[in-house]
């Protein structure tokens, strides 16, 4: 009798995907949404160039951030050479699991987005049989340690199959001058309670996303109606929600198992492109990130990257390929330490 593969193992759940023959996409159903926005569902995303081939290191679930979706491939094809299988999740109202009427990526609780990291960790570990590396980007980088608190409270992130995390730019504080943090919130967690769905009154700055699509100055090809350039409307029930995550997050959290945070060495807001853009996180303020690296609670390594944008793994060659690098370095320390 052979063994049985990954292949083997496929149903009808799994569909073609955007990204290729080597993507597949499964819908998960999460019932009808809390916010009053209809029935929800997230999408769970897998790379299988080869399902024939041996996963030796643990599975890789992608996470990505606000404005944002799936579509890395050269992250998925890197994973996959170190002997990783690889799943991507396109969180509820977001990218592919967005529906007609709903609010792109609107939640009023992060907690909300448990449903669907807990349903993708069970299936990433049914179909490979290994525990999971979580790897996740901006404010994915602050839904997943507070998921890994919950799921450490609940009976420990590492007995539920989780080998360790990997923050990209992990957004662990609202950017800005302080007054925003201060006098600010409680203004935003007022008016978000009341006016859920009204949004932050702001300029358009295209500045990030013009550093990376093709259609401007970047070299990165995707679905400008997922990911738009100017960046999505930002509602204020959405950032009350982010602000209290923010806030538990500073209290300190315990994740249970250890991560690896990369950033880029400097912050360069600004209204439009410039090469300047290219080498800073226009996004995000990074001493922000130094500052609460600390509040996960378990082994953590923080590692700056020159030279890199918002989304280390999107800035240029030669600095993307030293991110893969000090992330492989990790990995390495990762296995060694799982087996001590």
């Amino acid at each position: 009798m052979t063994k049985e593969t990954l292949a083997d193992r496929t149903d009808e759940q799994w569909q073609p995907d955007v990204l290729g023959t080597a993507y597949q996409q499964r819908t998960l159903p999460l019932g009808i949404d809390p916010d009053g926005e209809g029935e929800v569902v997230a999408t769970l995303v897998r790379y299988l160039p080869d399902a024939a081939a041996p996963a030796v290191e643990p599975t890789v679930l992608y996470v990505h951030g606000f404005t944002d979706y799936f579509f890395q491939e050269h992250l998925a094809e890197h994973f996959a050479a170190r002997g990783h299988r690889f799943y991507a999740l396109d969180l509820r109202k977001c990218g592919r699991s967005r529906r007609e009427g709903q609010s792109a990526h609107y939640v009023s609780d992060l907690a909300l987005y448990d449903a669907e990291l807990t349903e993708s960790l069970r299936i990433a570990r049914e179909e490979t049989g290994n525990d999971v590396l979580i790897v996740a980007h901006s404010t994915g980088g602050l839904i997943v340690p507070l998921w890994l608190d919950r799921l450490e409270a609940a009976g420990g992130s590492a007995a539920a199959g989780v080998a360790g995390v990997v923050l990209n730019s992990p957004w662990f504080d609202l950017q800005g001058p302080s007054f925003y943090r201060t006098v600010g919130t409680p203004v935003i967690n007022a008016v978000g309670r009341f006016r859920a769905f009204a949004q932050l009154p702001a300029g358009v700055s295209t500045a990030y996303g013009d550093s990376l699509h093709t259609s401007r100055s970047g070299e990165w090809d995707y679905n400008l109606d997922w990911k738009p350039l100017s960046g999505e409307p930002v509602r204020l029930g959405w950032l009350r929600a982010i602000r209290q995550g923010h806030a538990r997050l500073h209290q300190g959290l315990t994740i249970g198992v250890p991560a690896l945070i990369l950033r880029s060495r400097i912050t360069k807001f600004a209204r439009e492109h410039s090469p300047a853009v290219d080498v800073a996180d226009a996004v995000l303020d990074v001493k922000q990130i130094q500052r609460w690296a600390g509040c996960l609670g378990e082994r953590t390594s923080i590692v700056p990257i020159d030279g890199a944008r918002h989304d280390v793994f999107l800035s240029s060659e030669a600095v993307r390929a030293n991110a893969f690098q000090e992330t492989d370095n990790w990995l390495d320390w990762l296995a060694a330490y799982r087996k001590s």
